[in-house]
């Protein structure tokens, strides 16, 4: 897939995201959002199914909410609602019964969300295996690919630019290398996370329910300002299943300084990030990191035995 189609695809989905909906925040005659007081989680005004906890139903009913026509979670459909928007009717809520299905299933919404993200994630192997294989030929071909670079560095005529291509290309080639393929579940991860914080703000069932200590619905750094530390904990298991996971990725590349940095950053940004996303977020991030190292090490593995 070249690159302009890559691009075209993205603002062809960025408009669908945009112009037909997203979650939208409940705000009081103030305009100002509605926040539990219990858990600190700022509420959704455009919910899927019916809340559960008496203070949250008190708190949408005080706001304008008609919390009675919504179908209880346990009993949510992918046509509840009606028609809602390409995003919202093809995305969300085929995401959200899912997770309530399991849930359902094993008791537990939180374990639904990891039983979701762990189907997905085997779904969608074929190409995340590529990608990790393609991370293991870069670095079969790395040595070739650093003389090429001495061997033109410090020229920047046309020429010489085009002959460091085309000899790039003729080695991607004998390792049978397509940088491109690389990408394509990057692109994909968007909409899933998108749609993964959508379905878990947009269903109450699952960010109403505590889940091996955790609120699904609270971040950490609510749950921290309220004197409530176990919620460190899953900001420090963000923090090493990403830098494990960015750690397999860069060592394809090693000598790449930039690719360095740009994994340090991404790390940063990433464990900053996991304060301000709810916990079923970051149980969410913690299960695709840790299928992504595991995926990774088994990819390795085979490859050092051919």
């Amino acid at each position: 897939m070249k690159k302009n189609n890559l691009k075209k695809l993205l603002v062809v989905f960025m408009l669908v995201f945009v112009l037909t909906g997203c979650t939208t925040q409940l705000t009081d005659k103030n305009k100002k959002a509605v926040t539990n007081k219990t858990t600190g989680q700022t509420l959704t005004e455009n919910i899927l199914c019916r809340p559960e906890d008496k203070d949250t139903i008190k708190l949408y009913e005080e706001n304008g909410v008609k919390i009675e026509e919504l179908p209880k979670c346990k009993n949510f459909s992918i046509d509840s609602g009606g028609y809602e928007g390409i995003w919202t009717s093809l995305i969300i809520k085929p995401l959200a019964w899912v997770i309530i299905q399991f849930g359902n299933m094993v008791k537990y919404y939180g374990l639904g969300l990891i039983i979701t993200s762990l189907l997905i994630r085997l779904l969608a192997f074929p190409i995340t295996r590529k990608t990790a294989m393609q991370s293991e030929l870069i670095k079969q071909a790395q040595p070739e690919l650093n003389r090429l670079e001495k061997k033109y560095e410090g020229k920047t005529d046309q020429q010489s630019m085009m002959k460091k291509s085309n000899e790039m290309a003729l080695i991607y080639k004998k390792y049978n290398i397509n940088p491109i393929s690389g990408c394509l579940f990057a692109f994909l991860q968007i909409p899933l996370f998108i749609g993964f914080l959508e379905a878990i703000n947009r269903v109450p069932a699952i960010f109403e329910e505590n889940f091996i200590g955790f609120q699904l619905g609270t971040t950490p750094i609510t749950g921290l300002t309220h004197g409530h530390y176990i919620y460190l904990i899953l900001t420090v298991i963000v923090g090493l299943t990403t830098y494990f996971s960015l750690k397999l990725n860069s060592a394809s590349n090693p000598d790449n300084q930039q690719m360095q940095m740009m994994t340090k950053v991404m790390f940063v940004i990433i464990l900053v990030t996991s304060f301000f996303m709810t916990s079923a977020l970051n149980i969410y991030w913690i299960t695709t990191n840790l299928f992504t190292v595991v995926q990774n090490l088994l990819v390795k593995i085979k490859k050092e035995k051919v």
